[in-house]
């Protein structure tokens, strides 16, 4: 339970930031907890993140500002480990650093700066830049559909949206659901019109399109395989299947030396009827 210093503190926080809201961030404490914050960032243009849709949580200690929140990100984004805690000199990993005078939005602001650095720390991953767009177009599938987990309900079980501190993939979407409905309605939607395949988060082929399709549309054509840098997403490729050699092409080289001998022989045969 909030002190009544985190409880005045924290919503004239939330009052501020509502009048003044910072580029690429949306936050707000839940109606249940105001110790417990939702934030989204969006990926910034010109980072492998663009457009990316980044869902995490602070948990704020019930002294706060005298101490820090604990930070996560539970969207898969080739950065972050989902849902784990970040060793950050704003999180709760350096209380003794942290300034009372640093409110949620220098957080946050703070987060999005190291995220598009390379710096590394606990609970930080390395992956390919080709590998976090592949993830920031997923990252709105992922979100609402819980990693694609909203199709395999178990009948007679009902999901929980508790167990906040460690959202992954397998809650079908309900916790992002309930903090962001007004998102996650448009996440569908963004589904629809793109053709995605809910339970795979891969795009669904249309014979009439065009063959021209936006950078976002292509990264999603690509699909994860394999183990690699990025936990769950490994190494990207087409999904295009490769068309065989045909029989001409496996044999060129035995093809080049028969002709080779061949014209050997048919000159030296021209070579005794002319002598």
């Amino acid at each position: 339970m909030a002190t009544k210093a985190a409880f005045k503190r924290l919503t004239r926080e939330y009052q501020n930031i509502q009048k003044d809201p910072t580029p690429f961030i949306v936050t707000h404490p839940s109606e249940t907890n105001i110790l417990e914050w939702h934030y989204i960032l969006t990926g910034p243009p010109g980072t492998p993140y663009e457009n990316g849709q980044y869902w995490g949580t602070l948990i704020f200690p019930p002294e706060y500002p005298f101490a820090p929140p604990a930070i996560r990100m539970h969207t898969p984004s080739g950065r972050f480990q989902p849902s784990t805690r970040l060793c950050l000199s704003i999180s709760d990993f350096h209380p003794k650093s942290f300034n009372p005078a640093w409110e949620v939005s220098t957080i946050l602001i703070g987060l999005l700066s190291f995220m598009t650095s390379e710096e590394m720390t606990t609970g930080s991953v390395s992956a390919t830049e080709s590998e976090r767009r592949v993830l920031a177009a997923r990252s709105r599938w992922w979100n609402s559909t819980g990693g694609g987990s909203h199709v395999s309900a178990t009948a007679g079980v009902t999901r929980t949206s508790k167990g906040i501190n460690n959202v992954k993939a397998g809650d079908g979407g309900l916790k992002f659901r309930t903090e962001w409905p007004e998102l996650d309605q448009e996440n569908w939607e963004w589904m629809k019109e793109h053709r995605i395949d809910t339970a795979t988060g891969q795009i669904l082929p249309d014979p009439n399109a065009p063959t021209k399709c936006s950078p976002e549309t292509s990264a999603l054509r690509r699909r994860p395989v394999g183990s690699g840098s990025a936990p769950g997403l490994g190494a990207v490729m087409d999904g295009q299947v490769a068309r065989e050699a045909g029989w001409a092409g496996r044999n060129k080289v035995w093809i080049g030396v028969a002709l080779f001998f061949g014209y050997a022989l048919i000159s030296r045969l021209l070579n005794d009827v002319r002598a």
